[in-house]
């Protein structure tokens, strides 16, 4: 049972919130109507989020906008109780986060590269084709639980899209408190749910994930572990210098792709 008084870090992205869909055959590029509109959205998304979190008796929220340079979110139109993560140029991801936060809840995010999943990449649409852990693929959605698991934080929330939400059942548990927002029918389709009842049903979640509070567990990796990451041109390869944990420099498996092995998803980055 959950005890007053706790921390909470919500992460917010855009691609997953609902009515997000992008522009065909672009991302969501800035100062388009659907980034208007996406901002405002993750605003209320993130707000349904904060305001279960304390009705549940919570002390302290951070709400970190990491779309993009991580300036999207209408500050003015936050619950004003919360903090807010903001801004590019910090090498740490999850900033500041530590042993100190109970959970963590992810807002927005979205599937990694997957056949019909709305807007699905990892990091960057235009950088990589993929990312893999120990052979298996992996999206944002994983490697920013396993810096929070790090840390001792585990991941409470998701909502999004169907394709990233069972991602990330697949990955924390089926039991994972969530919303699916939308189910997506191409990179740039979806049929959405309404706004105002996904805001709904957000609040309902979250006050839910407080219940069962005590069966969270931090999602972490085995150290080492295996990295491979696949770019989409080959002067990406070229130019990234990764290194193992034991100082060597990653393999060139070829012109796309390279491999190696970490102590922690932190040094992904």
């Amino acid at each position: 049972m959950f005890k007053k008084g706790g921390r909470f870090y919500i992460a917010v992205d855009l691609e997953g919130i609902a009515c997000v869909i992008g522009e065909y055959g672009k991302g969501l590029a800035l100062d388009t109507p659907g980034y208007i509109y996406a901002k405002k959205q993750a605003t209320r998304e993130a707000n349904a989020a904060a305001k279960a979190l304390f009705d549940g008796g919570a002390s302290e929220i951070w709400v970190w906008d990491n779309h993009c340079k991580g300036y999207n979110l209408d500050y003015d139109s936050l619950d004003n109780r919360v903090k807010i993560v903001m801004g590019a140029g910090n090498r740490q991801r999850f900033p500041l986060i530590d042993t100190g936060f109970d959970g963590v809840l992810f807002i927005g995010y979205h599937a990694y590269d997957t056949k019909d999943a709305v807007l699905a990449h990892v990091y960057s649409s235009a950088t990589y084709q993929y990312q893999k852990i120990n052979g298996r693929e992996v999206g944002e959605l994983q490697i920013d639980a396993a810096i929070a698991g790090n840390n001792g934080v585990p991941v409470i929330f998701v909502s999004s899209d169907n394709i990233c939400v069972s991602q990330a059942k697949e990955t924390f548990g089926e039991n994972l408190p969530s919303v699916i927002t939308k189910t997506s029918l191409a990179w740039n389709c979806c049929v959405s749910k309404h706004p105002a009842p996904v805001c709904d049903e957000i609040y309902n979640e979250v006050k839910k994930a407080l219940s069962i509070i005590d069966t969270f567990k931090p999602f972490t990796l085995p150290s080492p572990f295996e990295y491979e990451v696949r770019f989409k041109r080959i002067e990406y390869a070229e130019s990234t210098k990764l290194v193992s944990f034991d100082g060597r420099p990653f393999e060139r498996a070829d012109a796309y792709t390279l491999k190696g092995r970490l102590n922690r998803p932190e040094d992904i980055f």
